[in-house]
């Protein structure tokens, strides 16, 4: 694929192997590129056997496959789970991840074959679990749509879940998929204040414009739930906060509300650090307190969560226990690394917890 004054930085040959040890060693890689259009980005571009990944045996997601088109994402967002990802490339899951992009240049083609095998069985597939397949470099790769036809014409049940409004472009390929299969969208959409959002979220579009596009879809037939994630401790979870957010959400059609609290697992937590230290220093303390034995915070933290949100919900029509309206931890979750007893207080950013009220349900 080539762009206007794209610059050929390393190829698939064994000379080459010292300049990025572990993507000369990926299955499939073809070349490094850079174009002035992406400042700063390097696409390392492979050739996948396969796109479609199974879900670890037990997990607790509601689907058994994923397809994850890129690896990294422009997005930046500062406490991203997948960072830690990069790290299996050999490249730094900070910076790094932000600049450089793995990109699945025959995502399409191989998930065609995939899907062609005798032995699957149309399971439902998730896009947007790992890193955002509507992030900026699918403007010019344009791999979603291939693999949208795909998963249509194998009459495969798939969702999609993104913060990159470049999902409209695909609005008619998705309303065409939804005549035939079961297919879910989601917004990822959990800050609503512009200068915190462009500080943790650098790369993402506005607010305003990822909330048009929910309108945009809805006014399209088609659903489009949002992942009000994460929920930031002292940064996002008051209820003026949480409320603002979910009267935006109501007004713009939302079909449903997923709502997250943050978990910062390795490679994610270290940069997370980072930026606290550099932005919010007086909150350096409480997140120690939170998140210092693990990556997730405990039940006591849901729990005060689930009670400030459910009251909410039931404010702006997002029944508590509906389908799509969860507030959720993680399996394994130790309790005992959030303390007992009340929550911690910084400077009176919490206030009093909500009343005893309906929860959304936990899984």
């Amino acid at each position: 694929m080539r762009w206007s004054g794209q610059q050929l930085d390393v190829e698939a040959a064994p000379e080459h192997a010292p300049a990025l040890p572990g993507m000369t060693r990926v299955r499939g890689f073809l070349r490094t590129v850079t174009t002035p259009e992406f400042a700063g980005i390097r696409f390392h571009e492979i050739a996948a056997r396969t796109v479609l990944n199974p879900v670890p045996a037990g997990s607790p997601m509601p689907f058994r496959h994923t397809v994850n088109p890129y690896r990294g994402c422009s997005h930046a967002c500062v406490y991203c789970y997948a960072r830690g990802t990069h790290s299996w490339l050999e490249l730094d899951t900070g910076l790094g991840f932000d600049r450089e992009v793995v990109v699945k240049v025959n995502a399409g083609e191989a998930l065609r074959r995939d899907l062609a095998r005798p032995s699957w069985s149309r399971e439902h597939v998730a896009l947007g679990t790992n890193t955002d397949p509507y992030q900026r470099a699918e403007g010019r790769y344009r791999l979603m749509p291939g693999i949208i036809e795909a998963l249509t014409a194998a009459r495969t049940p798939f969702s999609i879940l993104t913060k990159g409004t470049l999902l409209r472009r695909d609005v008619a390929l998705l309303q065409a998929a939804a005549e035939h299969v079961p297919l879910g969208l989601g917004v990822s959409l959990a800050i609503y204040d512009d200068e915190l959002q462009a500080s943790l979220e650098p790369g993402t579009p506005s607010v305003a414009a990822r909330l048009a596009m929910v309108r945009h879809l809805r006014a399209a037939g088609l659903p489009c739930g949002v992942m009000l994630a994460p929920v930031l401790p002292w940064l996002t979870d008051s209820v003026a906060a949480l409320d603002d957010a979910l009267a935006q959400l109501a007004e713009a059609g939302a079909t449903g509300v997923t709502v997250l609290p943050l978990h910062l697992r390795p490679g994610a937590k270290e940069w997370f650090q980072q930026w606290l230290q550099r932005e919010r220093p007086d909150l350096v303390a409480g997140y120690a307190q939170l998140y210092g034995r693990g990556s997730y915070v405990g039940a006591e933290y849901r729990r005060f969560l689930a009670d400030r949100v459910a009251p909410l919900l039931r404010r702006h029509g997002f029944a508590p226990g509906s389908a799509g309206v969860q507030v959720r931890g993680m399996p394994g979750d130790d309790d005992a690394q959030f303390p007992t007893g009340s929550l911690p207080e910084l400077a009176g950013h919490h206030g009093a917890p909500a009343p005893e009220g309906e929860q959304p349900s936990l899984f």
